[in-house]
């Protein structure tokens, strides 16, 4: 039953194609096939009247030396055209492209935001207390720099403890509490562009520093204003306070000053290997230039215009590595560590050490969050502005101002010496420059270069092109005639006759 089913069900498709078969054939057969005569005439007509240069010279002349010379010379031109061809083809798709660099001038120009953090991060009252926040903090900022958590630390035992007894302690409470805090007493002068300026102009964010804050971020009044003459900018005076603050050396925070990075309002900013250091007793001069750098897409370049963040209204390498590494954390503790970003419960201290900790380094090991290539999970972004900046020490104070600033902070000279930093930031010239990654070859250029090459050596143009499809398209319908309808009737001429005569009353019918 199933072997009858299946033959109903093909018959009417076999049969639908014999019926289209034989629409086609009689169609075609309405057409007259032309005669060899006609086909030749054809022939020599295109080739005479072809724009293609050179074919008609071979047609025309009657010596045959001429002719055989004009074939070697047609021959030879559509040889160097192909290989013309092949070569601009080759050299686009290995998707070349140029660096331009370009130097703008203005009467005004965007001045970046400055972040900065004290080289000893926490109260020393605190610290004392509780001796093991140095270790916690570290467990902490592993998600902003990976690094190993050893066991044969001195605290290690204790900080276990701890994690045990106070599942409840909010580090980040903790730390913003007892960390670096800029006040009156921490900022002693502060002077942009001849306008005095606060701690209420400075914005808090955590790093790997604890407490850093941010002057001229996208949210601060401050970050309207554009600056419109070179070298004056900021102009800032710290007291550290190496009494009030500490740190722990075992973990290699040795210095004391103030540690800082300059970036663009709006982006994060990233401390670890960009920032630039300023010790106590000296006063560092920082001249910035703004540059922009622009990439191409894939295949080009390497970044992807189409990447948005969820968290941050541009796109940064940086930001993009901490919502990715805060997707894969949520998925797998079920929190969200307070210095990534995102919406989610705050991991705990017991959470960060069981989970969070092994979870950066599965990150790491299968490189579940990598940056700079296009196929990258976090690609190097289309459009970055970056300020390289001039740094310049000089001891401060000198002499006479370390008398004036002991009368008039009520400080000892040697105070004065260990706890100031002044920090001075400035443009070096009223311009900023664009370096930009450009494709080498458009497709118009191709194009372009492709019927140049074609116009060279053969006098051929788009006009050609479609003259040669022409000639090729009605000699292809020609073969098509002949296979349809002549191969079957010379097929015919060798069966019997009686067989001859039921295929012709067949198409008589149809």
């Amino acid at each position: 039953m199933l072997n009858l089913r299946m033959e109903q069900t093909g018959k009417p498709k076999a049969s639908s194609e014999k019926g289209l078969m034989e629409k086609i054939k009689l169609c075609l057969s309405k057409k007259p096939l032309p005669s060899p005569t006609d086909r030749k005439k054809f022939d020599h007509d295109f080739a005479i009247s072809t724009s293609f240069h050179g074919v008609h010279n071979i047609v025309r002349n009657q010596s045959k030396i001429r002719k055989l010379i004009w074939l070697v010379v047609v021959l030879g031109s559509v040889s160097l055209v192909v290989w013309q061809i092949y070569s601009r083809l080759v050299n686009y798709f290995t998707w070349p492209t140029t660096t331009s660099i370009e130097v703008q001038y203005v009467e005004k120009i965007d001045f970046p935001a400055v972040t900065f953090c004290n080289l000893n991060r926490f109260q020393t009252e605190a610290a004392a207390k509780f001796g093991i926040i140095f270790f916690l903090w570290n467990i902490v900022y592993k998600v902003l720099h990976l690094q190993e958590i050893r066991s044969n630390y001195t605290g290690f035992k204790d900080a276990i403890d701890f994690l045990t007894s106070h599942q409840n302690f909010s580090i980040t409470e903790f730390v913003k509490k007892n960390g670096f805090y800029l006040n009156s007493s921490t900022l002693l002068e502060c002077d942009f562009f001849g306008k005095p300026c606060g701690p209420q102009d400075f914005a808090h964010v955590f790093t790997e520093y604890g407490n850093c804050f941010t002057f001229n971020h996208g949210e601060n009044i401050q970050a309207k204003e554009k600056v419109s003459v070179s070298g004056r900018g900021l102009s800032l005076l710290f007291n550290v306070n190496q009494e009030e603050f500490t740190d722990d050396p075992a973990l290699g925070f040795v210095d004391a000053g103030i540690i800082f990075v300059i970036h663009s309002p709006k982006k994060l900013p990233q401390i670890d290997g960009l920032g630039l250091s300023s010790p106590v007793g000296m006063h560092a001069r920082v001249t910035i230039r703004q540059v922009k750098t622009v990439l191409q897409e894939y295949p080009w370049g390497e970044c992807n215009p189409n990447i948005k963040l969820q968290n941050f209204s541009s796109y940064s390498t940086y930001g993009c590595l901490k919502e990715c590494k805060a997707q894969h954390i949520q998925e797998q503790c079920g929190c969200l560590p307070f210095l990534l970003p995102g919406n989610g419960i705050e991991c705990d201290l017991q959470t960060f050490y069981n989970c969070v900790s092994p979870t950066l380094d599965l990150i790491e090991d299968k490189g579940l969050c990598t940056m700079g290539t296009h196929n990258s999970s976090c690609p190097v972004p289309c459009e970055e502005t970056e300020y390289p900046a001039t740094i310049s020490y000089s001891t401060f104070p000198s002499q006479k101002a370390l008398k004036y600033l002991s009368k008039k902070l009520n400080q000892s000279q040697e105070y004065i010496r260990e706890n100031l930093v002044n920090i001075e930031i400035n443009y070096s010239d009223l311009n900023y420059k664009i370096t930009q990654q450009q494709k080498a070859v458009s497709v118009y250029e191709l194009l372009a270069d492709v019927g140049g090459q074609l116009g060279l050596f053969c006098g051929a143009s788009m006009i050609t092109i479609i003259e040669i499809i022409e000639y090729i398209f009605t000699n292809f319908y020609w073969i098509c005639i002949l296979f349809l309808l002549k191969i079957p009737d010379i097929m015919l001429g060798t069966l019997p006759p009686q067989d001859r005569l039921g295929k012709r009353n067949h198409i008589e019918e149809c």
